[in-house]
């Protein structure tokens, strides 16, 4: 059943494209419309799209921090077990 859904959407890629552009958009216009900032506790806070930007620049961190921990320690040689 989910490989269908995933072809299903794979042939219609720009459908989806475009749609998940008008979810973006819509976001865009109910964070500026109607989320309510009076009641911020910080100044950035009050700017829009604060949070968005910050979760998607922790979300970057988290995958560069992880990816130089993996090659740091968890990843090995190929041939560490052999010796």
């Amino acid at each position: 059943m989910i490989v269908k859904l995933i072809d299903f959407l794979r042939d219609r890629l720009k459908t989806v494209i475009r749609l998940s552009y008008v979810g973006l958009g819509l976001l865009v216009v109910w964070d500026i419309l109607f989320v309510d900032k009076h009641h911020a506790h910080t100044t950035p806070e009050h700017w829009p799209f604060f949070w968005s930007v910050f979760g998607f620049v922790a979300c970057v961190l988290i995958i560069i921090l992880s990816k130089w921990f993996g090659h740091l320690g968890i990843m090995t040689r190929e041939d560490y077990y052999d010796r």
